[in-house]
C-alpha cells in the first residue's frame, strides 16, 4: 500500500511502511524542477535525444517496438508528462497508461497529453492486478532507485507484466553511484537488463543495444524482455 504523510512541512513517501529517499525527493520540490527544465512536447524530447545519443528517441523506439503487436495494453512507470506514452500513441498503441509519483507531473501530463493516462503512485506498490499490462516499461527512472530497493520495484513491473517488460537506463556493468546535480544517493548506473535476467529466470532478451551518449560521459542501455513461463 502506497502512503504519505507530512512531516516537519514536506511530504515523505512511504512504500510498504518502508520510507524511501528518492521518493521524497522526487515527490517534491526536485521532481517539479526536473519536470519543468525538461522537454514538454515530443518534437523537444526528439531534439534533445538527436543531440545526447545522434539518434531520435522515436528511432529508438521504432528500432524495439516496430514490430511487436500494437493493439497491447501498456504501463508506464515513471512516466513524468506523459512524453514517451505520447510517442507510443503516434506509434499506433492505443491502450496507454502512466505512473508517476510526483503531483505537478501528473497534472502537467493531464494538461499537454490529455489523449493518454497518466495516475499518480508509486512502482513500488502498483495499483493494478498481476499481468495486467502486455508491456510494462521504464525510461531513465531504475537510475533513482537505490541499490538497496531495486528489486522491489523490478519485482512489481514483473509482477504486473502479462508478457514485456522494456527499458532505457543508464548503463555500467555494476551497480555504480553517479553525483546527480551535485546530490549522492540519488542516481545508479548498472545492467538492468541482466538484473532482470538474474532475478526472474523465466525473462528471455528479445533485444538489447546500447548507445553512447555524444558526450562521452554515459552509455545508455535499451532492452524487450519477454515472459516465457
Amino acid at each position: 500500500m502506497l502512503e504519505f504523510r507530512l512531516e516537519s512541512g514536506s511530504i515523505r513517501w512511504m512504500t510498504n511502511g518502508k520510507e524511501t529517499t528518492q521518493l521524497s525527493e522526487w515527490a517534491g520540490e526536485m521532481g517539479k524542477l526536473y519536470t519543468d527544465r525538461n522537454p514538454q512536447s515530443v518534437e523537444e524530447f526528439d531534439r534533445v535525444y538527436l543531440k545526447d545519443y545522434g539518434v531520435t528517441r522515436t528511432s529508438m523506439n521504432d528500432e524495439f517496438l516496430g514490430g511487436v503487436e500494437k493493439k497491447m495494453n501498456v504501463l508506464e512507470v515513471g512516466a513524468n508528462i506523459g512524453l514517451e506514452l505520447e510517442l507510443l500513441r503516434r506509434m499506433g498503441f492505443p491502450d496507454l497508461t502512466g505512473i508517476d509519483i510526483n503531483e505537478h507531473a501528473v497534472a502537467q501530463a493531464k494538461k499537454i497529453h490529455p489523449e493518454v493516462r497518466v495516475l499518480q503512485g508509486s512502482g513500488f506498490a502498483l495499483p493494478f492486478d498481476d499481468a495486467s499490462y502486455d508491456l510494462v516499461f521504464t525510461s531513465g527512472v531504475l537510475i533513482h532507485i537505490s541499490p538497496a530497493d531495486i528489486q522491489d520495484i523490478m519485482r512489481e513491473m514483473h509482477r504486473v507484466s502479462r508478457r514485456y517488460i522494456w527499458g532505457f537506463e543508464y548503463y555500467a556493468p555494476a551497480h555504480t553511484e553517479v553525483v546527480y546535480r551535485g546530490n549522492k544517493n540519488l542516481l545508479w548506473k548498472a545492467d538492468f537488463c541482466k538484473m532482470f535476467l538474474d532475478s526472474f529466470p523465466g525473462l528471455r532478451v528479445i533485444k538489447e543495444k546500447k548507445y553512447a551518449m555524444t558526450a562521452g560521459v554515459n552509455v545508455s542501455q535499451m532492452y524487450l524482455l519477454e515472459k516465457t513461463a
